[in-house]
């Protein structure tokens, strides 16, 4: 009989559990904006943070609401762009879609150094280290800080510096924001040419820190028929708005830290 007794208690109290769930489900429960829904559907789940927001979930609530622009996704693109805005039915201007670019040409071969480094296997540690072991204080340091926060894994590091292959990457900037000497550069993934230096001192000094380094001629300068490049901080700039990729500052640069890039490929 107590066995009864005790099975009808746990019965009862299982039920009246039950009920009380129910009933705050109902009270408490929140909303799902079917609206969000449909535009998470459209993103393409990288969760890389280059829009601005935690991930995807919170970037598809915030164009819910009104809280952000639907350009904003970097790996979707103009794709991407054109759906959300079709969704919200509002006209959107597409970006420019972007690449992750090293503008630095210091390899092994080229880069001088003021001494061995011994310690974590970190860009950061190593700049906090007396800017690092190169001789140039605007050198890719090669531990590989932007290959760890790569979602993609489209970054390796050889020869001393940190290389992205144009296929993989899907142009978060996250590597850009983890690099110390911030010598990884967000480039047109239109352009054609660009500059593989980021060295700010003058043409002798930065030519005896590293081989390939921009020495600030402005030969480049002379030569672009577009007026898109100039030598500013001592070294070349390129104004992609004017670029048409015809490739005579490459000829004409004495050190090889201009380049002829194919950043085309599309990673989806």
């Amino acid at each position: 009989m107590q066995i009864v007794i005790a099975l009808l208690v746990v019965a009862a109290v299982g039920l009246i559990a039950g009920l009380l769930l129910v009933i705050a489900s109902h009270f408490f429960k929140v909303e799902e904006d079917q609206k969000a829904i449909e535009i998470r559907g459209c993103l393409p789940g990288a969760n890389c943070g280059a829009c601005g927001f935690a991930g995807c979930d919170a970037y598809a609530e915030a164009v819910a609401s009104g809280k952000a622009q639907p350009n904003l996704c970097v790996p979707g693109g103009a794709d991407v762009a054109e759906q959300l805005s079709a969704i919200l039915g509002v006209e959107v201007e597409s970006s420019e879609p972007k690449v992750a670019f090293v503008s630095c040409n210091g390899d092994c071969n080229a880069a001088k150094t003021n001494a061995n480094y011994v310690g974590m296997v970190s860009c950061k540690a190593a700049n906090m280290l007396y800017g690092g072991p190169y001789a140039c204080n605007y050198s890719c340091l090669g531990c590989g800080d932007c290959a760890h926060v790569c979602p993609v894994g489209a970054i390796s590091v050889y020869d001393g510096l940190s290389h992205i292959d144009p296929s993989v990457c899907i142009g978060c900037g996250k590597c850009a924001s983890a690099c110390p000497k911030f010598v990884i550069k967000m480039v047109p993934r239109s352009a054609v040419v660009a500059v593989a230096c980021s060295n700010a001192d003058k043409g002798a000094l930065a030519r005896k820190n590293c081989e390939n380094a921009c020495i600030g001629c402005k030969k480049c300068e002379k030569t672009c028929p577009n007026d898109a490049i100039h030598v500013l901080n001592n070294f070349a700039v390129i104004d992609y708005d004017k670029c048409v990729g015809c490739g005579l500052c490459v000829e004409q640069c004495p050190t090889g830290s201009l380049k002829k890039v194919n950043l085309t490929a599309d990673p989806s």
